[in-house]
């Protein structure tokens, strides 16, 4: 199966709930099995929902012990940006190690003015050169100092074997270099949300990554489902309610 096809459908960035100042690691559990019932493809792991950049190490690990053992047959990326490169390699290599899919990584940011394309080209390579798992680009600059990567840094990172695609979360949406991606390249391209799900989709989106599927994952996996079977105005008028209640 190609990345593109595993990668198709609706992904939920799953919540790390908290009892307190500590991860409620049997809540996150009973969450797993209630979504690993929907018809989502699969989820996101520490990712911001995940709230990744609060946990502590050993947290972080836990939280991915649960996912581990309560992930079924969805297909599971796991959030490993940080700033040093060497870090998010050794961070990657744990998610890699326990049997994760994929690693979703964050621009670095915080010399936010020296995050340019060559730099991120440099960041991204060097990732996915050290490591087996495939690497998806994850651009958000709402949660990046304003960093995102920018079009032609990312059709060019596309050509690279390891580097299988990307969550755009930016405002523009994925539309702004889509068109500029080589068809025959297996690089999927996931909106980050659900106020653009709809129209990346018509665009070339293979899926999405919404945090509205933490609460209505049906209604999410019928969008794309809609979508897929050309029941483009049922689509549409769905995707007006969830943006609504998003």
């Amino acid at each position: 199966m190609s990345h593109t096809e595993k990668l198709s459908g609706v992904f939920a960035p799953v919540v790390t709930p908290f009892e307190g100042d500590r991860p409620d690691l049997d809540a996150l559990a009973f969450n797993l099995t209630k979504l690993r019932q929907t018809d989502l493809t699969g989820f996101l792991a520490l990712g911001s929902n995940g709230e990744v950049k609060s946990l502590t190490d050993e947290e972080r690990l836990l939280v991915l012990e649960v996912f581990a053992q309560e992930k079924g047959d969805k297909v599971v990326m796991v959030g490993t940006g940080f700033e040093s490169t060497k870090e998010t390699i050794e961070k990657s290599h744990v998610a890699a190690q326990m049997g994760f899919d994929y690693v979703s990584v964050l621009t670095p940011h915080y010399h936010a003015k020296y995050m340019d394309g060559p730099a991120l080209r440099r960041y991204y390579e060097r990732i996915a050169e050290a490591i087996p798992a495939p690497v998806l680009l994850y651009n958000a600059p709402q949660f990046a100092g304003g960093v995102q990567i920018p079009p032609k840094t990312i059709v060019e990172l596309a050509a690279h074997p390891n580097i299988v695609g990307i969550k755009d979360s930016s405002a523009a949406g994925p539309g702004r270099f889509l068109a500029q991606l080589d068809p025959e390249e297996d690089f999927a391209v996931l909106a980050g949300g659900i106020n653009f799900f709809y129209s990346s989709l018509h665009v070339g989106a293979v899926g999405g990554v919404l945090s509205l599927a933490n609460v209505v994952p049906e209604a999410c996996t019928e969008l794309y489902d809609l979508f897929m079977r050309g029941m483009y105005d049922r689509a549409r008028e769905l995707s007006a309610g969830l943006i609504r209640l998003n």
